[in-house]
């Protein structure tokens, strides 16, 4: 289990890269530099980097916004689904005992 990073320090790391992005030669070499100054993963910095870009509008691709509700509606669907199933097992039961030739 990935352990939770505070947003604090999340905030500070993509705010760090962007000030200092134009003094690297790729966002990888900018992330690497303020990962070691955080202590932290530079994969990691990259990542919340590249979704703050994607959340502000500037990059192309999911929101978080939006994958918190993909999320959610996953799970829904998945609750539905094991609620139809349950329906479909309890009909067929009570259809069986209602029948007048079990009896």
């Amino acid at each position: 289990m990935p352990k939770k990073i505070d947003p604090a320090l999340r905030d500070r790391a993509v705010r760090l890269v962007r000030e200092h992005r134009s003094e690297y030669p790729s966002l990888t070499a900018a992330s690497g530099a303020v990962a070691r100054q955080l202590g932290v993963s530079h994969e990691s910095v990259r990542r919340w980097v590249v979704q703050a870009d994607i959340d502000d509008g500037t990059r192309d691709g999911v929101s978080s916004v939006e994958h918190a509700e993909i999320k959610r509606l996953k799970a829904e669907n998945k609750r539905l689904r094991e609620d139809v199933a349950i329906l479909k097992a309890a009909t067929t039961f009570f259809v069986g005992e209602l029948d007048p030739r079990n009896h």
